[in-house]
């Protein structure tokens, strides 16, 4: 089934999140109590509420969205290219060009979006942040009332699973069992929050995530047994 996907019917997207605030006292106190009983089940009494807050940027009711990163192939002709841009600064309007991506060029019953754990993290969160920015959903983050097969959205991790649903593998291990070259990157996930707010060093973040967008594409080619991109295929727009 993979096979019948037209490769540049899919948009393939990562996103990089952050803590809403730079720190817990610059939250309200009702934000700050809702973040105690939120956090409450994963740091236990190893950690108060304050101390756990560095990780608030995983949620989306408590963190924002700083990068949103695609990539898309196009063909002329025989000729393969992998094309990759950025959106990153003012959450609300990163989201807004986002959205007008897709309804410009994605928004066709054919085409799909991509991530690596995408379905569990990065397609919620866009839909969960634009609804608290007032944004209209486009239609390919509009689940409600969709069953399973009519979601437009493909999951590499997923894929991953064949059917067992309690296996998580990340994106690096993955690259690595299946040979995928993974370029080496000065930052990883647990860095963004303080290359943000404490670096000011936005490019870094957004290479960052233009990184894992491309090893997306190349775990997707694998799974369908095809030739990996190039490094002169891939073309930063």
């Amino acid at each position: 089934m993979l096979n019948k996907i037209a490769l540049d019917h899919i948009l393939f997207l990562d996103i990089e999140t952050v803590p809403e605030n730079e720190s817990f006292e610059a939250l309200d106190g009702a934000k700050k109590e809702l973040w105690d009983q939120k956090s409450k089940y994963q740091r236990k009494d190893e950690f108060t509420a304050e101390e756990f807050y560095e990780r608030a940027g995983i949620w989306a009711e408590f963190g924002k969205i700083i990068c949103i990163s695609v990539g898309y192939f196009h063909f002329k002709g025989a000729v393969r290219s992998f094309r990759i841009t950025s959106f990153h600064g003012d959450e609300v309007k990163l989201l807004e060009d986002f959205k007008n991506l897709l309804f410009t060029h994605f928004s066709s019953a054919k085409h799909l979006l991509c991530g690596h754990n995408a379905k569990e993290f990065d397609f919620p969160y866009i839909a969960r942040r634009m609804i608290i920015h007032g944004i209209e959903l486009p239609y390919k983050l509009n689940l409600f009332g969709k069953k399973p097969w009519e979601i437009p959205h493909l999951d590499t991790m997923e894929l991953w699973k064949f059917g067992d649903f309690k296996h998580y593998t990340s994106l690096k291990l993955m690259a690595h069992v299946l040979g995928i070259p993974s370029p080496k990157g000065d930052i990883d996930g647990s860095m963004v929050r303080d290359v943000y707010y404490k670096d000011g060093n936005i490019d870094r973040i957004i290479k960052y995530c233009e990184k894992d967008v491309i090893t997306v594409a190349q775990v997707f080619l694998r799974l369908r047994n095809e030739e990996l991109l190039t490094e002169d295929q891939i073309i930063h727009i």
